[in-house]
Protein backbone atom coordinates (compact mmCIF):
# COMPACT_ATOMS: atom_id res chain seq x y z
CA UNK A 1 0.00 0.00 0.00
CA UNK A 2 2.90 2.16 0.29
CA UNK A 3 2.83 3.66 -3.32
CA UNK A 4 -0.94 2.28 -3.82
CA UNK A 5 -2.27 6.20 -3.25
CA UNK A 6 0.48 8.72 -4.78
CA UNK A 7 0.49 6.19 -8.36
CA UNK A 8 -3.70 6.18 -8.22
CA UNK A 9 -3.55 10.24 -7.98
CA UNK A 10 -0.78 10.23 -10.77
CA UNK A 11 -3.27 8.47 -12.89
CA UNK A 12 -6.27 10.99 -11.81
CA UNK A 13 -3.71 13.96 -12.46
CA UNK A 14 -2.86 12.52 -15.91
CA UNK A 15 -6.03 11.87 -17.09
CA UNK A 16 -6.60 15.89 -15.72
CA UNK A 17 -4.78 16.88 -17.70
CA UNK A 18 -5.58 15.59 -20.84
CA UNK A 19 -9.49 15.13 -20.03
CA UNK A 20 -10.49 18.09 -22.44
CA UNK A 21 -8.69 16.89 -25.10
CA UNK A 22 -9.86 12.96 -25.24
CA UNK A 23 -13.77 14.25 -24.47
CA UNK A 24 -15.61 12.88 -27.43
CA UNK A 25 -13.17 10.83 -28.46
CA UNK A 26 -12.76 7.33 -28.36
CA UNK A 27 -10.32 7.37 -25.70
CA UNK A 28 -12.97 6.98 -22.72
CA UNK A 29 -11.67 7.98 -19.25
CA UNK A 30 -12.82 4.26 -17.82
CA UNK A 31 -10.04 3.23 -20.45
CA UNK A 32 -7.46 5.14 -19.26
CA UNK A 33 -7.89 4.38 -15.73
CA UNK A 34 -7.92 0.70 -15.82
CA UNK A 35 -5.26 0.81 -18.68
CA UNK A 36 -3.13 2.55 -15.97
CA UNK A 37 -4.22 0.38 -12.67
CA UNK A 38 -2.92 -2.64 -15.05
CA UNK A 39 0.18 -0.84 -15.90
CA UNK A 40 1.15 0.24 -12.12
CA UNK A 41 -0.65 -2.99 -10.85
CA UNK A 42 1.26 -6.37 -9.28
CA UNK A 43 1.36 -7.88 -12.24
CA UNK A 44 3.59 -4.69 -13.86
CA UNK A 45 5.02 -2.27 -12.35
CA UNK A 46 3.46 -3.25 -8.88
CA UNK A 47 3.00 0.09 -7.48
CA UNK A 48 -0.59 -0.70 -6.78
CA UNK A 49 0.12 -3.91 -4.94
CA UNK A 50 -3.10 -4.67 -2.73
CA UNK A 51 -5.22 -7.52 -2.38
CA UNK A 52 -8.64 -7.99 -4.27
CA UNK A 53 -9.56 -9.58 -0.67
CA UNK A 54 -8.67 -6.53 1.17
CA UNK A 55 -10.74 -4.24 3.63
CA UNK A 56 -9.75 -1.44 1.47
CA UNK A 57 -10.65 -2.92 -1.63
CA UNK A 58 -13.94 -4.05 -0.57
CA UNK A 59 -14.43 -0.49 1.36
CA UNK A 60 -14.01 1.65 -2.10
CA UNK A 61 -16.22 -0.37 -4.24
CA UNK A 62 -18.89 -0.35 -1.91
CA UNK A 63 -19.17 3.82 -1.40
CA UNK A 64 -18.80 3.95 -5.08
CA UNK A 65 -21.71 1.87 -5.96
CA UNK A 66 -23.76 3.17 -2.72
CA UNK A 67 -22.91 6.66 -4.01
CA UNK A 68 -24.17 5.67 -7.73
CA UNK A 69 -26.97 4.06 -6.98
CA UNK A 70 -28.43 7.16 -4.77
CA UNK A 71 -27.35 9.84 -6.76
CA UNK A 72 -28.86 7.69 -10.02
CA UNK A 73 -32.62 6.71 -8.03
CA UNK A 74 -32.06 10.46 -6.70
CA UNK A 75 -32.03 11.69 -10.42
CA UNK A 76 -35.22 10.08 -11.93
CA UNK A 77 -37.92 12.54 -12.43
CA UNK A 78 -41.21 10.65 -13.07
CA UNK A 79 -42.66 13.49 -14.89
CA UNK A 80 -40.19 13.82 -17.61
CA UNK A 81 -40.09 9.90 -17.72
CA UNK A 82 -43.40 9.71 -17.86
CA UNK A 83 -43.51 10.82 -21.74
CA UNK A 84 -40.73 8.65 -22.64
CA UNK A 85 -41.48 5.58 -20.24
CA UNK A 86 -42.26 3.25 -23.19
CA UNK A 87 -38.20 2.28 -24.24
CA UNK A 88 -36.62 2.42 -20.60
CA UNK A 89 -39.49 -0.11 -19.25
CA UNK A 90 -39.51 -2.56 -21.61
CA UNK A 91 -35.33 -2.56 -22.02
CA UNK A 92 -35.83 -2.70 -17.78
CA UNK A 93 -39.32 -5.05 -17.72
CA UNK A 94 -38.62 -7.32 -21.18
CA UNK A 95 -35.37 -7.03 -22.12
CA UNK A 96 -33.44 -7.40 -18.45
CA UNK A 97 -35.24 -10.93 -17.67
CA UNK A 98 -34.28 -11.81 -20.77
CA UNK A 99 -30.70 -10.48 -20.70
CA UNK A 100 -30.42 -12.70 -17.24
CA UNK A 101 -31.88 -16.05 -18.75
CA UNK A 102 -29.76 -15.66 -22.31
CA UNK A 103 -26.68 -15.09 -19.96
CA UNK A 104 -27.61 -18.12 -17.92
CA UNK A 105 -28.41 -20.33 -20.96
CA UNK A 106 -24.91 -19.48 -22.58
CA UNK A 107 -22.84 -20.03 -18.93
CA UNK A 108 -24.39 -23.49 -19.21
CA UNK A 109 -23.40 -24.21 -22.91
CA UNK A 110 -19.83 -22.49 -22.84
CA UNK A 111 -19.19 -22.55 -19.32
CA UNK A 112 -20.26 -26.58 -18.76
CA UNK A 113 -17.82 -26.94 -15.25
CA UNK A 114 -20.57 -24.05 -13.53
CA UNK A 115 -23.55 -25.74 -11.75
CA UNK A 116 -26.98 -23.54 -12.72
CA UNK A 117 -26.80 -21.84 -9.69
CA UNK A 118 -23.19 -20.63 -10.66
CA UNK A 119 -24.61 -20.59 -14.29
CA UNK A 120 -27.02 -18.16 -13.45
CA UNK A 121 -25.23 -15.82 -10.35
CA UNK A 122 -22.82 -14.78 -13.85
CA UNK A 123 -25.99 -14.41 -15.30
CA UNK A 124 -27.52 -11.77 -12.90
CA UNK A 125 -23.74 -10.31 -12.24
CA UNK A 126 -23.46 -9.30 -15.99
CA UNK A 127 -26.88 -8.12 -16.55
CA UNK A 128 -26.77 -4.49 -14.82
CA UNK A 129 -25.55 -1.78 -17.70
CA UNK A 130 -23.11 0.81 -16.93
CA UNK A 131 -23.75 3.88 -18.81
CA UNK A 132 -20.08 5.61 -18.06
CA UNK A 133 -18.53 3.02 -20.12
CA UNK A 134 -20.02 4.87 -23.42
CA UNK A 135 -20.69 8.47 -22.13
CA UNK A 136 -21.03 9.75 -25.31
CA UNK A 137 -24.08 7.47 -25.68
CA UNK A 138 -25.74 9.24 -22.94
CA UNK A 139 -24.31 12.57 -23.76
CA UNK A 140 -24.67 13.57 -27.10
CA UNK A 141 -27.29 15.77 -27.91
CA UNK A 142 -26.90 15.22 -31.55
CA UNK A 143 -28.57 11.54 -30.47
CA UNK A 144 -32.23 11.27 -30.29
CA UNK A 145 -33.08 12.30 -26.83
CA UNK A 146 -35.55 9.17 -26.29
CA UNK A 147 -32.63 6.69 -26.94
CA UNK A 148 -29.84 8.68 -24.81
CA UNK A 149 -32.90 8.99 -21.87
CA UNK A 150 -33.99 5.26 -22.43
CA UNK A 151 -30.19 4.17 -22.35
CA UNK A 152 -29.24 6.46 -19.19
CA UNK A 153 -32.57 5.26 -17.20
CA UNK A 154 -31.95 1.90 -17.88
CA UNK A 155 -28.35 1.80 -16.80
CA UNK A 156 -29.60 3.96 -13.51
CA UNK A 157 -32.40 1.81 -12.56
CA UNK A 158 -31.00 -1.96 -13.09
CA UNK A 159 -27.95 -1.74 -10.95
CA UNK A 160 -30.75 -1.34 -7.88
CA UNK A 161 -33.13 -3.92 -9.89
CA UNK A 162 -30.45 -6.61 -9.65
CA UNK A 163 -28.69 -6.24 -6.28
CA UNK A 164 -31.94 -7.83 -4.93
CA UNK A 165 -31.49 -10.79 -7.48
CA UNK A 166 -27.80 -11.41 -6.93
CA UNK A 167 -28.42 -11.55 -2.99
CA UNK A 168 -31.04 -14.35 -3.58
CA UNK A 169 -29.24 -16.25 -6.36
CA UNK A 170 -25.70 -15.57 -4.47
CA UNK A 171 -27.66 -17.34 -1.34
CA UNK A 172 -29.18 -20.18 -4.03
CA UNK A 173 -25.77 -21.15 -4.90
CA UNK A 174 -23.83 -21.08 -1.38
CA UNK A 175 -27.08 -23.00 -0.15
CA UNK A 176 -26.19 -25.66 -3.08
CA UNK A 177 -23.34 -25.75 -2.43
CA UNK A 178 -23.22 -26.38 1.44
CA UNK A 179 -21.59 -22.98 2.47
CA UNK A 180 -24.87 -22.27 4.40
CA UNK A 181 -28.47 -24.11 4.68
CA UNK A 182 -31.74 -23.49 2.99
CA UNK A 183 -32.91 -21.89 6.13
CA UNK A 184 -30.32 -19.48 6.77
CA UNK A 185 -30.23 -18.29 3.19
CA UNK A 186 -33.91 -17.57 3.36
CA UNK A 187 -33.19 -15.32 6.46
CA UNK A 188 -30.53 -13.62 4.92
CA UNK A 189 -32.07 -12.98 1.90
CA UNK A 190 -35.21 -11.64 3.97
CA UNK A 191 -33.23 -9.82 5.90
CA UNK A 192 -30.92 -8.19 3.35
CA UNK A 193 -33.98 -6.78 1.81
CA UNK A 194 -35.90 -6.13 4.69
CA UNK A 195 -34.31 -3.94 6.59
CA UNK A 196 -32.37 -2.52 2.98
CA UNK A 197 -36.05 -1.40 1.99
CA UNK A 198 -36.41 0.18 6.01
CA UNK A 199 -33.43 1.97 6.20
CA UNK A 200 -33.21 3.31 2.91
CA UNK A 201 -36.86 4.72 3.09
CA UNK A 202 -36.04 6.45 6.77
CA UNK A 203 -32.94 7.71 5.94
CA UNK A 204 -33.95 8.96 2.48
CA UNK A 205 -37.11 10.81 4.05
CA UNK A 206 -35.12 12.43 6.97
CA UNK A 207 -32.51 13.77 4.58
CA UNK A 208 -35.38 15.75 2.49
CA UNK A 209 -37.42 16.16 4.98
CA UNK A 210 -34.09 18.47 6.65
CA UNK A 211 -34.00 19.82 2.81
CA UNK A 212 -37.21 20.88 2.60
CA UNK A 213 -37.85 22.40 6.16
CA UNK A 214 -34.52 24.24 6.68
CA UNK A 215 -35.25 25.54 2.86
CA UNK A 216 -38.27 27.06 3.75
CA UNK A 217 -37.03 28.59 6.85
CA UNK A 218 -33.67 29.60 5.46
CA UNK A 219 -31.79 28.06 7.98
CA UNK A 220 -29.64 25.78 5.24
CA UNK A 221 -26.14 27.57 4.23
CA UNK A 222 -26.22 26.65 0.33
CA UNK A 223 -22.84 24.97 0.55
CA UNK A 224 -24.73 22.47 2.86
CA UNK A 225 -27.56 21.96 0.18
CA UNK A 226 -24.96 19.79 -1.67
CA UNK A 227 -24.07 17.94 1.12
CA UNK A 228 -27.22 16.25 2.02
CA UNK A 229 -27.73 13.99 -0.49
CA UNK A 230 -24.12 12.41 0.73
CA UNK A 231 -25.33 12.19 3.85
CA UNK A 232 -28.43 10.78 3.16
CA UNK A 233 -26.83 7.48 0.67
CA UNK A 234 -24.26 7.51 4.45
CA UNK A 235 -27.39 7.51 6.53
CA UNK A 236 -28.66 4.95 4.38
CA UNK A 237 -26.07 2.46 4.01
CA UNK A 238 -24.42 2.37 7.52
CA UNK A 239 -27.75 2.18 9.23
CA UNK A 240 -29.06 -0.97 6.87
CA UNK A 241 -25.49 -2.61 7.13
CA UNK A 242 -25.65 -3.26 11.28
CA UNK A 243 -29.51 -4.46 11.00
CA UNK A 244 -28.39 -6.92 8.74
CA UNK A 245 -29.70 -5.53 5.56
CA UNK A 246 -27.91 -4.60 2.28
CA UNK A 247 -26.57 -1.22 2.40
CA UNK A 248 -27.35 -1.05 -1.92
CA UNK A 249 -31.19 -1.94 -1.70
CA UNK A 250 -30.96 0.80 1.43
CA UNK A 251 -28.97 3.64 -0.83
CA UNK A 252 -30.85 2.46 -3.98
CA UNK A 253 -34.49 2.90 -1.84
CA UNK A 254 -33.45 5.85 0.20
CA UNK A 255 -32.60 7.36 -3.44
CA UNK A 256 -35.77 7.17 -4.41
CA UNK A 257 -37.66 8.16 -1.58
CA UNK A 258 -35.71 11.62 -1.75
CA UNK A 259 -35.71 12.40 -4.80
CA UNK A 260 -39.28 12.12 -4.74
CA UNK A 261 -40.14 13.92 -1.30
CA UNK A 262 -37.49 16.65 -2.18
CA UNK A 263 -39.27 17.92 -5.30
CA UNK A 264 -41.07 19.93 -3.50
CA UNK A 265 -38.58 22.31 -2.77
CA UNK A 266 -36.38 23.81 -5.16
CA UNK A 267 -33.03 23.68 -6.22
CA UNK A 268 -29.78 21.68 -7.45
CA UNK A 269 -28.67 19.45 -4.80
CA UNK A 270 -26.81 16.42 -6.76
CA UNK A 271 -23.65 18.03 -7.67
CA UNK A 272 -21.43 16.93 -5.10
CA UNK A 273 -22.83 13.51 -4.87
CA UNK A 274 -22.62 13.22 -8.75
CA UNK A 275 -18.68 14.79 -8.84
CA UNK A 276 -17.67 12.64 -5.33
CA UNK A 277 -19.35 8.79 -7.13
CA UNK A 278 -17.30 10.30 -10.44
CA UNK A 279 -14.48 10.02 -8.34
CA UNK A 280 -14.64 7.14 -6.77
CA UNK A 281 -15.84 5.71 -9.94
CA UNK A 282 -12.52 6.35 -11.12
CA UNK A 283 -10.45 5.13 -8.49
CA UNK A 284 -12.47 1.56 -8.77
CA UNK A 285 -11.67 1.08 -12.20
CA UNK A 286 -7.87 2.01 -11.69
CA UNK A 287 -7.92 -0.62 -8.59
CA UNK A 288 -10.13 -2.93 -11.33
CA UNK A 289 -6.92 -2.84 -13.73
CA UNK A 290 -4.40 -3.17 -10.98
CA UNK A 291 -6.08 -5.97 -8.56
CA UNK A 292 -8.43 -7.89 -10.74
CA UNK A 293 -8.14 -7.67 -14.39
CA UNK A 294 -4.32 -8.19 -14.38
CA UNK A 295 -3.99 -11.34 -12.57
CA UNK A 296 -7.46 -12.58 -14.55
CA UNK A 297 -5.27 -11.91 -18.19
CA UNK A 298 -2.97 -14.66 -16.67
CA UNK A 299 -5.66 -17.35 -16.43
CA UNK A 300 -7.62 -16.08 -20.14
CA UNK A 301 -9.39 -19.16 -21.56
CA UNK A 302 -10.81 -19.27 -24.88
CA UNK A 303 -14.41 -20.59 -23.30
CA UNK A 304 -14.12 -17.47 -20.58
CA UNK A 305 -12.75 -15.19 -24.22
CA UNK A 306 -15.72 -16.98 -25.61
CA UNK A 307 -18.60 -15.93 -22.86
CA UNK A 308 -17.64 -12.38 -22.91
CA UNK A 309 -17.95 -11.55 -26.35
CA UNK A 310 -21.64 -13.35 -25.66
CA UNK A 311 -22.36 -11.68 -23.31
CA UNK A 312 -21.96 -8.03 -24.68
CA UNK A 313 -23.38 -9.18 -28.00
CA UNK A 314 -25.98 -12.09 -28.51
CA UNK A 315 -26.84 -12.01 -25.02
CA UNK A 316 -27.68 -8.50 -24.94
CA UNK A 317 -28.70 -7.75 -28.26
CA UNK A 318 -31.33 -10.24 -28.88
CA UNK A 319 -32.98 -9.79 -25.55
CA UNK A 320 -32.84 -5.94 -26.56
CA UNK A 321 -34.66 -6.67 -30.21
CA UNK A 322 -37.13 -9.04 -28.66
CA UNK A 323 -38.06 -6.44 -25.87
CA UNK A 324 -38.69 -3.81 -28.55
CA UNK A 325 -40.79 -5.75 -30.47
CA UNK A 326 -44.30 -3.71 -31.59
CA UNK A 327 -42.41 -0.66 -31.39
CA UNK A 328 -41.23 -0.36 -34.74
CA UNK A 329 -38.42 0.59 -34.06
CA UNK A 330 -36.14 0.26 -37.04
CA UNK A 331 -33.06 -1.89 -37.36
CA UNK A 332 -30.42 0.71 -36.89
CA UNK A 333 -32.12 1.91 -33.69
CA UNK A 334 -31.93 -2.21 -32.08
CA UNK A 335 -28.30 -2.35 -33.22
CA UNK A 336 -27.49 0.71 -31.35
CA UNK A 337 -29.49 0.37 -28.23
CA UNK A 338 -28.42 -3.15 -28.17
CA UNK A 339 -25.25 -2.65 -28.22
CA UNK A 340 -24.37 -0.34 -25.72
CA UNK A 341 -25.39 -1.84 -22.70
CA UNK A 342 -21.61 -2.02 -21.24
CA UNK A 343 -20.92 -3.51 -18.56
CA UNK A 344 -18.83 -1.94 -15.42
CA UNK A 345 -19.36 -0.70 -11.47
CA UNK A 346 -21.84 -3.25 -10.48
CA UNK A 347 -20.40 -6.33 -12.01
CA UNK A 348 -17.18 -4.74 -9.95
CA UNK A 349 -18.63 -4.66 -6.82
CA UNK A 350 -20.53 -8.24 -7.10
CA UNK A 351 -17.32 -9.54 -7.78
CA UNK A 352 -15.76 -7.85 -4.91
CA UNK A 353 -18.57 -9.41 -2.61
CA UNK A 354 -18.18 -12.80 -3.68
CA UNK A 355 -14.39 -12.41 -2.58
CA UNK A 356 -15.32 -11.21 0.76
CA UNK A 357 -16.33 -15.00 1.44
CA UNK A 358 -13.77 -16.71 -0.80
CA UNK A 359 -14.43 -20.64 -1.65
CA UNK A 360 -17.87 -21.10 -0.82
CA UNK A 361 -18.50 -21.62 -4.32
CA UNK A 362 -17.14 -24.99 -6.15
CA UNK A 363 -16.01 -22.64 -9.18
CA UNK A 364 -15.74 -19.35 -7.93
CA UNK A 365 -12.33 -18.87 -9.82
CA UNK A 366 -14.11 -19.28 -13.01
CA UNK A 367 -17.20 -17.84 -12.55
CA UNK A 368 -15.12 -14.48 -11.17
CA UNK A 369 -12.75 -14.80 -14.04
CA UNK A 370 -15.18 -14.57 -16.88
CA UNK A 371 -16.83 -11.51 -15.14
CA UNK A 372 -13.61 -9.81 -15.08
CA UNK A 373 -12.70 -10.77 -18.46
CA UNK A 374 -16.53 -9.67 -19.42
CA UNK A 375 -15.53 -5.96 -17.46
CA UNK A 376 -12.51 -6.00 -19.06
CA UNK A 377 -13.33 -6.65 -23.05
CA UNK A 378 -16.57 -3.96 -22.53
CA UNK A 379 -14.26 -1.16 -21.34
CA UNK A 380 -12.27 -1.53 -24.03
CA UNK A 381 -14.88 -2.03 -26.99
CA UNK A 382 -18.06 0.16 -25.98
CA UNK A 383 -15.32 2.92 -25.19
CA UNK A 384 -13.63 2.19 -28.26
CA UNK A 385 -17.40 2.49 -30.26
CA UNK A 386 -19.01 4.77 -28.41
CA UNK A 387 -18.21 8.29 -29.86
CA UNK A 388 -18.01 6.81 -33.46
CA UNK A 389 -21.03 4.71 -33.22
CA UNK A 390 -23.11 7.61 -31.64
CA UNK A 391 -21.83 10.28 -34.71
CA UNK A 392 -22.93 7.56 -37.45
CA UNK A 393 -26.04 6.66 -35.98
CA UNK A 394 -27.10 10.30 -35.15
CA UNK A 395 -26.06 10.88 -38.94
CA UNK A 396 -28.52 7.75 -39.94
CA UNK A 397 -31.41 9.48 -38.01
CA UNK A 398 -30.95 12.63 -39.61
CA UNK A 399 -31.14 11.19 -42.93
CA UNK A 400 -34.14 8.92 -42.46
CA UNK A 401 -36.99 10.87 -40.52
CA UNK A 402 -39.73 9.32 -40.05
CA UNK A 403 -42.39 10.77 -42.53
CA UNK A 404 -45.33 11.39 -40.06
CA UNK A 405 -45.31 11.70 -36.29
CA UNK A 406 -44.93 8.46 -33.89
CA UNK A 407 -44.82 7.53 -30.38
CA UNK A 408 -42.40 8.94 -28.40
CA UNK A 409 -40.76 5.67 -27.70
CA UNK A 410 -40.42 4.51 -31.74
CA UNK A 411 -37.10 5.98 -33.49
Amino acid sequence: MTWALPAIAGILLVFAAISGRVAGTSVTAPMVFTVGGLVLGAQAAGLIDVEATSETVRLLAEVTLALVLFSDAAGVDPTALRSEISLPARLLGIGLPLTIAAGFAAAVLVLGDLSWPEALLLAVILAPTDAALGQAVVTLPILPTRVRQGLNVESGLNDGICVPLFLIVLAIARAESGAIGGGAAVRLVTEQIGYGIVAGVGAGAVAAAVLILAGRHRTIDPLWVQIVPVAAATLAYTVAVPLGGSGFIAAFVGGLTFGTIRRRADGEVSQLIDEAGDVFNAVTFIVFGAVLLGPALEHLSWPVLAYATLSLTVVRMVPVTLSLLGTHARAPTLAFLGWFGPRGLATIVFVILILEEPGTLPHEDLLLLTAVVTVGLSVLAHGVTAAPFADRYAAWFRRHPRPERKPAHEA
